[in-house]
This record gives C-alpha cells, sequence and structure tokens, in this order.
C-alpha cells in the first residue's frame, strides 16, 4: 500500500434538498444521502473512484463511526479505524432546490482522548516500508494539540515517508515549522502562513517562494478554486488552468485535487502531470451534486484537455 490518509476529525455527512428554507416552519425534505467524509476519507475515497488504493486512518467512535465504517466498507476502501469513546460528529448540507442556494452546517468534532491521540501515532510509526506518501488532512479535533501534524511530519520523515498536510489555521503553520514534502494551501491558507491577513495575485510568488526557501515544504500545490493551481518548487513555479464549467457544488473538490496528484506521483508521473490530475480531479468534483466527489471519466476528460494545452 503505496498511500496512507489519516483523519483525525471525520464526520458524516447528510446532504439533503427543500424547495425553500423557511424560518418558524416544519419543513419537509428529500431523504437523505450520507457519505463518509472529512478530509484524508475522502481522499482515500476519491483514490478509489480514480481506480487506485489506500489505506484509510481514523479516529471514529459511537454508532456514527460504525456507520462510516460501514459505508467505506461499501465503497470498498481499506480502512483502519481507531476507535474513540466520544461519538463521531454529522455534518448536514442542505440545498434550497428554488435558488440552488447551499446551506452547509458543520458540527463541533468529537474529542479522541489522550489514548486515542497516542493510538494514532503509533499507527504511523509502525506504517510498513512500502508506504510512500502519507496525507494527513482536515482539521484536527478539539483536544488536539496545534503541533500534532507537524509530530505526524516528523515520524514520516524518520521513515522516509513523503508527508502531504492540508489543513489550515494553527495547525498548517505548526505543521510547516517542522518542513514537509507537500502543502497543498488555498490562498486564505498561503496568507495565514505569511503572517497576513490576506495577499493579492501579485505577491501569492513571492510568498509561496518564500516559505519553500525557509524550508517549511519542499513543493507547494496552492489551490486557486475556479482558476485551477500554482505549483511552486525551488527552481520552477508553474500553473495549471482548468477549463470553464458549470459548478455544482464544491465541498470535496479541495480533497479530490489532492487524491489526483498524490495517486498520480506514487504511480511515477512527473510532478507538473500529477499537478494536471490533482486540478482535473478537482474541477469534476465541483459539476457533482451535493457531496458527491469527483466521477473518473469526468476526471480522464479534463485531464485530457489540460494535456493538450
Amino acid at each position: 500500500m503505496k498511500i496512507v490518509t489519516l483523519t483525525l476529525n471525520p464526520a458524516l455527512d447528510k446532504s439533503t434538498s427543500i424547495d425553500r428554507l423557511q424560518a418558524q416552519k416544519k419543513l419537509r425534505c428529500e431523504e437523505p444521502l450520507y457519505h463518509p467524509g472529512g478530509g484524508g476519507i475522502n481522499v482515500s475515497r476519491a483514490i478509489k473512484i480514480l481506480g487506485g488504493d489506500s489505506l484509510a486512518v481514523y479516529a471514529g467512535g459511537g454508532t456514527v463511526g460504525q456507520k462510516i465504517e460501514e459505508l467505506l466498507e461499501k465503497e470498498k476502501v481499506d480502512q483502519q479505524r481507531i476507535t474513540i469513546k466520544k461519538t463521531t460528529r454529522e455534518n448536514l448540507m442542505v440545498v434550497e432546490s428554488s435558488t440552488g442556494n447551499q446551506y452547509r452546517f458543520g458540527m463541533p468534532g468529537a474529542k479522541v482522548g489522550k489514548k486515542g491521540l497516542e493510538d494514532c501515532l503509533e499507527v504511523i510509526k509502525n506504517l510498513p516500508d512500502d508506504v510512500k506518501y502519507l496525507v494527513a488532512s482536515g482539521s484536527l479535533p478539539p483536544d488536539a494539540p496545534d503541533d500534532f501534524y507537524g509530530t505526524i511530519a516528523e515520524i514520516a520523515k524518520s521513515k522516509n515517508i513523503k508527508c502531504v498536510i492540508d489543513t489550515s489555521g494553527k495547525a498548517l503553520v505548526k505543521a510547516a515549522e517542522m518542513g514537509v514534502c507537500i502543502m497543498k494551501p488555498n490562498l486564505g491558507e498561503l496568507s495565514t502562513l505569511a503572517e497576513k491577513e490576506e495577499i493579492s495575485g501579485l505577491e501569492q510568488e513571492e510568498v509561496a517562494k518564500k516559505i519553500i526557501n525557509e524550508g517549511r515544504a519542499d513543493i507547494l500545490v496552492v489551490s486557486l478554486g475556479a482558476r485551477g493551481a500554482m505549483v511552486v518548487t525551488k527552481d520552477t513555479i508553474e500553473y495549471v488552468v482548468p477549463p470553464t464549467v458549470k459548478q455544482d457544488s464544491t465541498v470535496g473538490a479541495g480533497d479530490s485535487m489532492v487524491a489526483g496528484m498524490i495517486l498520480s506521483l506514487s504511480r511515477g508521473d512527473a510532478l507538473l502531470d500529477a499537478v494536471k490530475w490533482g486540478v482535473a480531479a478537482g474541477t469534476a468534483a465541483t459539476i457533482t451534486p451535493g457531496t458527491e466527489l469527483c466521477r473518473k471519466k469526468d476526471v480522464e476528460k479534463i485531464f485530457k484537455w489540460l494535456s493538450e494545452k
């Protein structure tokens, strides 16, 4: 198994639709759809969709944790659940069909507990030698220290595993202090790393280069939303710009992007080709409804378009 994903703060994503949201009324929703969610879990699910394999390691508790396990089993995603005492959270997304507006309700994460955090570290310390990439993705649970991803990155480095970090806030800053192989910030997260409230398009290259030169990452793949991605290494800055598509939902686009990129790298592809796969997968995820991730045929079609440019 070349790729392992880690999700410390997973969720059961529930999505439904209604004609119109109205206050003080009993609202009749459509039958809900359930998907296992959380950064690393979504990355593993998208890798499976794209024809690859990975091991999804995650902390899950209670009946919701059990439901996530069952759903991953149904999708044939290899998994290792670290059982915790607290019940894993559920998130809700409601689409107002009359307007197309999306309302996303994120619940607080469950505390993993001291033993749960220690168990997560033990799993990473004992990963087999054939693991090449570790994707630590998503937010940290409320009781995890800010430098937890940094500790994960340090363990990965000691095992010669390339660590990919996709998170935000203090967790991102602390991980960067340790130095990671690949980071996938968006412009807001790049601003956080630069300790600025916001950065302009004119500054983004300079800021990214500074982060690389300071040794906080070997590779930065900066997500630019509908404008694709900026790829920054010590020697190069390149852009991958996708075709314009009609977006249905942006849920899971970032995770799909990471999945396409890391699966491609694990197969020995060049970095720019891998980012094209990532951008294709991320773009494909925006044309699917609700919490659905990318579809393989869409990804292949968009990648072909990118490769011919």
